[in-house]
């Protein structure tokens, strides 16, 4: 880590931290705990006829009855940030980056180091859909915009979606599967905004209504964005434009609901970077997305709630751009036909002589195929996997709680392997030989956790767990060129199980003047698998690797491997003023991620530690707030270092109440926020493409949401 100057913000933060006290916790606003629902199939069993209520503006929401830490982005919040992806959405959160690889079009978070196949991201609790695990410059096909929050999983938690999330899950909810039915019969919220980095575009509606137990939901959006301001230009080839929408039916009456939506997703985006732009390279997603969901609770039986979830979707893109041959057009084709379902059975509490025991039963199944065309890295692959996970909880006494999980996965992978030379360079100008080829995997999982309640509304927990992952389709049968990322990849079909034991602590702490989120980890990866780079270069066959200049050489393999962390992030309220506060928040995080020879692993996020001051009061919200990232000089083979940035930022916004019978809507917010104020050089080291690409300049951008 270099010795950059620290912020001072968040010094003053951590003193204000230190310096609470009960009496202060005492004279606070009393905030309702926000309750998430990723994190475990064991919920408790209520009404699904009322929508959850919203925090205040500018509150950090903090889930404290959670086994593992959830990073939680409200509705409210992604109004004012207005993301038009998920890695835009939750760049900034403590143990979260982006990969970048498109800003404002193809930006895949980034978790604790981990990406592609170890995070999961998925919407209303199936699998996104999309192929943004095969390549960083793939969109996910998840619009934010109609999202109404965002959640992340870490930890033991993701036991509950299967190996594909070891890293974690990101999760988007939304009403498309209405759960329930508006107090008024009707209710939406319709936001736009500007900005004046890339002359940006955006426009987002929502509409719930219902009555006599039916409840039915729509949604559109639309952005567009032209090529963004840099520091001293414009980043050539980096304009995007999207949009989409949904409709979704459900049947609500007393002892659940059951409903069906239907979306589609569409976009273009270009890809900047020194080769991407020179050959103007454009994706073109599509997907369309079909979603059931459900929940009946018995009246009697040792059954107290089922759970199913299903989603079906067929996805699609282009990648356009001008080829070798010097002529525009489609240079490769990628689809994506995924199906997925889960079902959960929670059993009625049961009271043991240690304590209430409470637990829920859960089967998933998923297939997915992927086909591409023309100049692919991949050839066609089928994957399949089938599930059974069971978690129990044993709660010994008020404020103390135990969790065991266990999950049992049986994988089939099938594809087209080929033989690569040890040292990846062509024999007498031969193509690998290619054959057809099935793995299988057992992946085996199991974690043990405990929550405990401390003094002053503090929470503690402990988590230990032990998960493996099969390897991927495209982790085993990679073999050519990839355009757009200008790679040549290669996979292994003789790559084994990766496996890691994580063990975790956190400290939280939701309500009072103090709300913080602190967690520590530590996970040992045996055979972590990841992509290296050679050093070579290729054109688009193999027989040029060696004396080709257009595509790195990246082949997958397998070591040994050591990451631990910390997240830390809080808000203290300092002094009352109107019906709300002045205070100061701050946050910090790092991952370390080294392999057993000693060497880096690759595409690290840096050290980050940031903080400010805001103020929320008589509907107005106020902050000023600087993120510092470190010089990134622990580096892998070939990397290069990266420098450390100052992203400051600012925002000011107005809530009005208004009376919907006079105006047509409950509250009308309107505001302007500031990023990247300094104007300063910003290069993610996460990304494959931050020696070519800065992020955008500074910008300013005005928002406004009318909710009805």
């Amino acid at each position: 880590m270099s010795s950059a100057r620290h912020p001072a913000v968040p010094l003053l933060a951590c003193a204000a931290f230190l310096g609470a006290s009960p009496a202060l916790s005492q004279s606070a606003v009393t905030l309702d705990q926000i309750s998430v629902t990723s994190p475990t199939p064991v919920q408790p069993v209520r009404p699904v006829t009322v929508a959850t209520p919203a925090l205040p503006t500018g509150i950090l929401p903090v889930a404290t009855d959670t086994f593992s830490p959830v990073t939680v982005v409200t509705g409210e919040q992604i109004a004012r940030d207005q993301p038009r992806t998920l890695g835009d959405a939750l760049f900034d959160r403590p143990g979260i980056s982006g990969t970048t690889y498109a800003p404002g079009a193809a930006s895949r978070p980034i978790i604790r180091g981990l990406d592609n196949a170890r995070v999961r991201i998925q919407e209303n609790g199936i699998a996104n859909g999309g192929v943004s695990d095969l390549g960083e410059d793939h969109t996910v096909p998840v619009n934010p915009l109609v999202a109404d929050r965002i959640e992340v999983i870490r930890g033991p938690a993701t036991l509950r979606y299967g190996s594909g999330a070891i890293g974690g899950v990101v999760s988007a909810d939304n009403n498309r599967v209405p759960t329930f039915i508006p107090a008024n019969g009707v209710q939406g919220q319709v936001t736009t905004g500007y900005s004046t980095v890339d002359n940006g575009r955006l426009g987002a509606a929502t509409v719930d209504a219902g009555g006599d137990g039916i409840a039915v939901h729509a949604d559109g959006f639309k952005t567009a964005a032209d090529n963004y301001a840099i520091p001293g230009g414009i980043q050539r080839n980096s304009y995007n434009e999207s949009q989409g929408g949904a409709f979704g039916i459900s049947a609500i009456g007393d002892r659940g609901f059951a409903g069906i939506s239907f979306s589609h997703y569409d976009a273009v985006y270009a890809i900047p970077g020194d080769v991407s732009a020179d050959a103007r390279t454009r994706l073109t997603p599509n997907q369309d997305r079909v979603v059931s969901r459900g929940e009946y609770r018995p009246e009697d039986g040792p059954i107290e709630v089922i759970r199913y979830w299903a989603g079906y979707s067929v996805y699609k893109h282009n990648e356009v751009g001008i080829g070798g041959d010097g002529i525009e057009g489609i240079q490769a084709t990628f689809k994506n036909r995924e199906a997925e379902a889960r079902v959960e059975f929670q059993h009625v509490p049961v009271f043991t002589a240690l304590g209430k025991l409470t637990g829920a039963l859960g089967f998933q199944s998923d297939r997915r195929v992927i086909n591409t065309a023309l100049e692919s890295f991949l050839p066609k692959t089928e994957s399949r996997a089938n599930a059974v996970y069971l978690f129990e909880e044993l709660e010994l006494r008020p404020g103390t709680r135990l969790q065991a999980a266990g999950r049992y996965e049986v994988d089939r992978v099938s594809g087209t392997a080929a033989i690569f030379p040890e040292n990846f360079l062509p024999e007498n100008g031969a193509e690998p030989f290619q054959f057809a080829r099935t793995r299988r995997f057992a992946p085996k999982s199991v974690s043990l956790g405990a929550l405990q309640d401390l003094p002053f509304d503090f929470v503690a927990s402990l988590t230990g767990s032990y998960v493996e992952r099969g390897p991927s389709g495209y982790e085993l049968f990679s073999q050519g060129p990839h355009d757009a990322t200008a790679t040549f990849e290669i996979g292994n079909p003789n790559l084994k199980r990766e496996r890691a034991r994580t063990i975790e602590a956190s400290i939280r702490r939701a309500v009072g003047p103090l709300r913080l989120d602190a967690t520590g980890y530590y996970t040992r990866y045996t055979g972590f698998i990841y992509r290296n780079y050679t050093g070579l270069f290729c054109d688009d066959d193999f027989a040029s690797c060696g004396t080709g200049t257009e595509n790195r050489q990246i082949v997958y393999q397998q070591q040994n491997a050591t990451f631990y962390g910390a997240e830390i992030i809080g808000q203290y309220d300092i002094l009352p003023i109107g019906d709300g506060f002045a205070g100061v928040e701050g946050q910090f995080d790092f991952v370390r991620a080294q392999f057993d020879d000693g060497t880096n692993v690759p595409r690290i996020p840096p050290y980050r530690v940031g903080g400010g001051v805001y103020v929320r009061a008589d509907g107005w919200f106020a902050r000023v707030n600087l993120l510092h990232a470190f010089d990134h000089r622990s580096i892998a083979p070939f990397e290069t270092p990266t420098a450390g940035y100052d992203d400051l930022r600012a925002e000011v916004s107005y809530t009005k109440p208004l009376d919907p019978k006079l105006y047509g809507a409950s509250s009308v917010t309107l505001g302007v926020q500031g990023r990247n104020l300094l104007d300063a050089d910003i290069r993610n080291s996460a990304s494959f493409k931050k020696d070519e690409i800065l992020l955008p300049g500074r910008n300013v951008r005005l928002f406004l949401t009318a909710r009805f």
